[in-house]
């Protein structure tokens, strides 16, 4: 607290009829205010002000709040309103007391709100990176073999993100000087906050879709590979067949009447002693039990084919699933976010 002085104190002191007299004092004073920005920008803050005596207890003097006790200047202007803040003054009229050491203190308490305007906050942060997600749903439709027209629409929408998100994050919270301006982009919390999971959330969007044409090129890779063996098998005269994933290609069905008996012994040799039995021995065909890594391998190839097939199946799945992934995220953010926001709103008022 500082006294205001001009060529001496701001002070008056006034005496009434009734008994009673008033002191005014020209000051100004800083108060210090514990502030949780889990919830930034979304976050309310409550500073209560209480003014006592330090020196006086409560059988000695009690404070309290007259009938209008909040009186702006006419030049204040519109003083309940700062720049990105919505400030609000309410007084507590109920007694409160103080513990000092000594014993119990009246105070009458002021209770400040300060509640953030997002109207700025959703243009220069939640509608560019929802912009950016929007961007990444478009390599969809792009043909999987324009390689640099996607992975540049990709890469660039991603390290967007990545820039957005380091520019508000924590590392961004410390006041440092750059060309004699100070910097401060966003406040400092313990946890993740509010802004900070959105960013988080959007730049796994558009990882997801750098993942998804990884596995598509992966797939369209193999399913190359795949073609080319069945074409060269079909020129030989022999079956087609799928290139295993893992390991050498392997023969699950067999027919007695193609094949050597040396051969029928070294397959049958192969199978676990519980499996041999299922083994037929008659002219129909001979049917081998596949084990569950074969099971696996044979599931594996007909997904990468899946998502390696020409007309771009994965990537219409992709262009349907990920807008709604992406809605079903956006409205339980704000409806979970909004709540918690409005019931510390209404647990600081109570």
């Amino acid at each position: 607290m500082k006294v205001l002085t001009l060529f001496q104190d701001l002070a008056s002191i006034r005496l009434y009829d009734n008994s009673t007299l008033r002191i005014s004092i020209g000051a100004t004073i800083i108060i210090k205010c514990d502030m949780d920005f889990v919830l930034y920008p979304l976050d309310v803050q409550t500073c209560a002000v209480d003014f006592g005596s330090y020196k006086y207890t409560l059988t000695d003097m009690k404070f309290h709040w007259r009938d209008d006790p909040l009186i702006f200047p006419s030049d204040f202007g519109d003083g309940f309103r700062l720049p990105r803040y919505v400030v609000s003054f309410v007084t507590d009229n109920r007694l409160n007391v103080i513990y000092y050491g000594d014993g119990n203190h009246s105070t009458a308490r002021l209770v400040i709100t300060l509640s953030r305007e997002l109207r700025s906050h959703l243009l220069e942060s939640y509608l560019p990176s929802t912009l950016f997600v929007i961007m990444s749903w478009g390599s969809f439709v792009v043909m999987p073999e324009v390689v640099p027209g996607r992975m540049v629409l990709l890469v660039t929408t991603l390290l967007s993100l990545v820039t957005m998100f380091d520019t508000i994050s924590i590392r961004g919270a410390f006041t440092y000087k750059w060309n004699n301006v100070k910097k401060n982009n966003s406040p400092s919390a313990l946890e993740l906050k509010c802004i900070e999971v959105w960013l988080i959330s959007c730049t796994l969007f558009v990882f997801l879709a750098l993942v998804e044409y990884f596995i598509v090129l992966f797939g369209m890779r193999y399913d190359k590979h795949w073609r080319h063996k069945k074409r060269d098998l079909d020129g030989s005269g022999g079956a087609p067949s799928k290139p295993p994933l893992f390991g050498s290609n392997k023969v699950h069905a067999t027919s007695g009447n193609n094949m050597a008996g040396d051969d029928d012994s070294t397959a049958k040799s192969q199978l676990p002693t519980s499996q041999q039995h299922m083994m037929t021995t008659n002219s129909g065909p001979v049917v081998v039990a596949s084990t569950g890594k074969l099971r696996f391998q044979l599931i594996t190839r007909h997904v990468i084919l899946y998502c390696g097939s020409p007309r771009g199946t994965l990537d219409q799945v992709s262009l349907a699933l990920f807008p709604l992934c992406f809605v079903i995220f956006s409205v339980m953010y704000w409806i979970s976010y909004l709540n918690e926001s409005r019931l510390k709103a209404l647990a600081s008022v109570v």
